[in-house]
């Protein structure tokens, strides 16, 4: 019981510390940003500070759709495509006609010219403003990250003529207009593949699958028996998915362990035997469960345990595995 514990614990930990990416994540990336390296464009709102100009200083100034803003003294400026610095620069140069020394800054009041939509399962979908380069692991830690009802997929659209998407398996719309691809939630979380956590462009589309299909089961003799969403992940351990449902129950047989698993094209399931207990005590090895797969752990009892969480095919099967042992 003691290894029980134990293990038990470790399987909640993991859960806690997959959460605590979202909230750290989400505090870092949505932090204040300078607005040095920003690259300006229409419908940014901006305020130019001059010495010794006070007819166009501290004003808000919107960038029109042409990219365009107006100025007394020097007239129609472009500011759109370039950075803070580099407009600092041009209206710095300009001024110099009028004034000694004009010493321009400028800020950006409101980010409107960089928007990626964020759709599917995560914490606050929407419309984030870019500022400045981002990854798509920094913008999905902007809109919240991936809930835990995320399924296992992301897919990314981005407009063609900012380029195609510079990604394994990324193909082209039938209209020729957009670039597509799909990657996996948990490798991009993990970090493990950092080609995958590409550079994020203005108006790209960001959608996180919701986990439907991608849901593991646990039934029989255990604190609280269910469908659990897989977070993500393409397998989930024996030992994780005990966890989520709260542990052994005080009969339960973890010796006598099913996992129910459906096969492509068969009506029929298959079982495989997995001695939990060993899994446990740490003299077997643990066992990735899929997508749809249903762990069965026996009673000693005469408990009545209910499948209405189960999909079809593997109610009569976790009913027999429950009780025949």
């Amino acid at each position: 019981m003691r290894n029980l514990a134990k293990n038990i614990a470790a399987g909640v930990v993991m859960i806690v510390a997959a959460g605590s990416w979202v909230v750290a994540e989400q505090s870092a990336s949505t932090a204040s940003l300078p607005d040095s390296g920003y690259i300006l464009g229409p419908d940014d709102q901006i305020v130019i500070h001059a010495m010794d100009a006070p007819e166009l200083s501290d004003k808000p100034l919107l960038i029109g759709t042409n990219g365009n803003i107006t100025l007394p003294l020097i007239g129609r400026v472009t500011a759109s495509g370039l950075t803070v610095e580099q407009l600092e620069t041009d209206l710095d140069t300009r001024l110099k006609t009028y004034l000694k020394d004009p010493q321009v800054s400028v800020s950006v009041t409101e980010f409107r010219s960089q928007p990626v939509s964020v759709f599917g399962a995560v914490g606050q979908p929407g419309v984030i403003q870019l500022r400045g380069r981002k990854t798509l692991y920094e913008v999905l830690s902007m809109a919240g990250g991936p809930r835990e009802t995320a399924g296992s997929t992301i897919t990314l659209t981005r407009r063609r003529e900012n380029g195609d998407l510079p990604l394994p398996g990324a193909k082209t719309d039938p209209t020729g207009q957009f670039s597509t691809a799909e990657l996996n939630v948990e490798k991009v979380l993990e970090g493990t593949n950092p080609a995958v956590n590409i550079e994020i462009k203005p108006n790209d589309v960001i959608s996180v699958s919701q986990a439907d299909y991608n849901m593991i089961y646990v039934v029989g003799d255990v604190q609280r028996g269910g469908n659990f969403t897989m977070g993500g992940r393409q397998t989930i351990s024996v030992l994780m998915a005990l966890s989520m449902a709260g542990g052994l129950g005080r009969t339960a047989k973890p010796e006598k362990a099913r996992i129910i698993r459906k096969v492509p094209g068969d009506a029929k399931p298959v079982e495989v035997a997995v001695n939990v207990k060993q899994i446990l005590d740490g003299k077997a090895e643990d066992i990735g469960l899929r997508p749809q797969d249903v762990l069965v752990i026996p009673t000693s009892g005469h408990k009545v345990f209910t499948s209405q969480t189960l999909p079809s095919f593997a109610s009569a099967a976790a009913y027999a595995a429950i009780y025949h042992f």
